[in-house]
C-alpha cells in the first residue's frame, strides 16, 4: 500500500494539477490512499477542510480515479506542519505544488514547497504550476 500526503494551498488550479499528477502515478500494486490536507494559517471564519474548495477539487479527482481519500486539516506554519504530518502519518510520498518565483521572490517571501522539499526526509513530488 502506498500512502500519499497531498498538501493543498488556496488555489484550486494547483489542487487540480496535484490530484491529476497523483492519479497518473503508476503504482505496482494499485493500492494507494491519499490524505488531502490543508494547513490553515488564518482561519477566522472557522472553515473546515470539507468546506475548502481546493481540497474538494482534489478529493473529487482522486475519487473519480478510484483512489481512497481522506481530508485532514491543521494549523500553523505550513511547511513545518506538512513535514510533521507526513512523518507522523508515515506517508510514502508528499505532493506539493507551487508557482514560479524569481530567486529574489523566494528569498523575500519564502516558499512552502521549497522548504518541504529541502527539509523533508520523505520523497516529495513537486507539481509546477504556470499562472
Amino acid at each position: 500500500m502506498t500512502d500519499i500526503l497531498l498538501a493543498v494551498d488556496d488555489d484550486e488550479g494547483r489542487a487540480q494539477l496535484q490530484a491529476e499528477a497523483v492519479a497518473d502515478l503508476d503504482w505496482a500494486d494499485g493500492s494507494t490512499t491519499v490524505t488531502v490536507a490543508h494547513v490553515f494559517t488564518d482561519n477566522v471564519e472557522g472553515a473546515s477542510i470539507s468546506q475548502f474548495a481546493p481540497a474538494r477539487v482534489a478529493r473529487d479527482i482522486l475519487e473519480e480515479n478510484g483512489i481512497d481519500v481522506t481530508l485532514e486539516e491543521s494549523s500553523g506554519d505550513p511547511a513545518d506542519q506538512i513535514i510533521t504530518l507526513a512523518e507522523e502519518w508515515g506517508v510514502d510520498l508528499v505532493c506539493v505544488a507551487g508557482r514560479k518565483r524569481s530567486p529574489a521572490g523566494k528569498a523575500v517571501f519564502g516558499s512552502v514547497s521549497q522548504n518541504v522539499m529541502l527539509d523533508s526526509d520523505i520523497p516529495v513530488l513537486f507539481c509546477p504550476f504556470e499562472e
